[in-house]
């Protein structure tokens, strides 16, 4: 019996002996210590840096999107365009063809078929613009390689990371085995915890330098890409605006300017009916006129004109020292009314 309770003493000591140097190894290695189990500070800038990049590369990756996006509905608009463009350029030199005369629309309608050919080829430049200088590039780099390998690295480092996190709840939960029951058994497994969260920290501190480094390099070239693809859009839609403007201005001038020379040109006199009787009259240039044409009549001040006929349009027909033609009625002032049965074609 005094045998058995030196054994039980003795094995009583051991494991007293045994907890002694379980405590003061947890002591030494500090895992009592809540700093051991937090992610230090440096991580976790580094862990909110990598969100921010993230995020930044997916809302360029979502523009870039709706970049390309508005680009192949300006080119399919484009096309449209062209294709209706250049539908009425065929109609309207073939109506300028088919009524070839002095009639004002005819030419006009020449005129505007020719010019809106060079409009359809300015649209035509546009869209292949927008192709090369804005499309493909962006495609290229939503699409591309480095981006989604940045992100990957990037998805690596939040799955250790979350690795790290919940072997920080278990490390705390052997450790308070640990201390309720300090066997080998649990004191190998809170080491080995130890080790992996270790490793783990290690894994993360490479992983996210990398991951930063890419993903910012990625945020960079994004930004500078789609700026400078916004500038190119930007530019060739000025340019195509302002070459359409050139076109469509001399359409205009030259236009206006045939309407002008129709509305400005002296009427083609008709023969009179032999038995109408036409009042003539005789009248006084005030001011000197220059004929422009065969059918205009020059005048200098104080010439005598037998006036036979005033249009609407302002201009005036009649005889000047054997000449006879146009000129603008506001140009002489009447003198004398004579019949045209007395008149015999001599100035009086």
């Amino acid at each position: 019996m005094d045998a058995l309770r030196r054994q039980a003493s003795k094995l009583r000591d051991q494991v007293a002996k045994q907890q002694q140097a379980v405590i003061k190894q947890l002591s030494s290695s500090k895992y009592e210590s809540s700093d051991v189990m937090v992610i230090d500070e440096v991580e976790m800038q580094r862990h909110q840096q990598l969100e921010k990049l993230y995020r930044s590369t997916r809302a360029g990756k979502d523009f870039q999107k709706e970049v390309v996006k508005a680009a192949e509905t300006f080119t399919a608009i484009g096309y449209k365009h062209i294709e209706a463009g250049t539908k009425l350029s065929e109609d309207c030199c073939k109506y300028g063809a088919e009524n070839v005369s002095d009639n004002m629309l005819a030419k006009a309608a020449s005129v505007y078929g020719d010019a809106r050919k060079h409009v359809e080829k300015e649209q035509e430049e546009l869209n292949q613009l927008l192709h090369s200088q804005v499309l493909d590039p962006l495609r290229a780099m939503i699409n591309g390689a480095p981006l989604e390998d940045a992100r990957h690295l990037a998805q690596r480092y939040s799955r250790i990371r979350q690795e790290a996190e919940a072997l920080k709840e278990e490390i705390s939960r052997r450790q308070a085995r640990v201390r309720e029951s300090p066997t080998p058994e649990h004191v190998a497994k809170l080491h080995a915890a130890e080790a992996k969260i270790q490793g783990l920290k290690a894994n993360m501190e490479v992983l996210g330098k990398e991951a930063t480094a890419a993903l910012a390099a990625v945020d960079a070239q994004q930004q500078r890409l789609t700026f400078q693809r916004l500038v190119a859009m930007v530019e060739g839609e000025k340019t195509f605006h302002l070459r359409v403007a050139a076109i469509l201005s001399e359409i205009e001038a030259e236009i206006v300017s045939e309407r002008q020379r129709k509305e400005s040109a002296p009427p083609v006199l008709k023969s009179e009916n032999g038995s109408e009787k036409t009042m003539y009259f005789l009248a006084e240039a005030m001011h000197p006129f220059g004929a422009s044409s065969d059918n205009e009549l020059s005048l200098e001040r104080g010439d005598y004109v037998v006036v036979r006929k005033v249009t609407p349009t302002g201009w005036a027909e009649g005889e000047c020292n054997g000449r006879a033609g146009w000129f603008p009625s506001a140009y002489v002032e009447k003198r004398q009314r004579l019949p045209s049965s007395n008149f015999a074609g001599e100035v009086y």
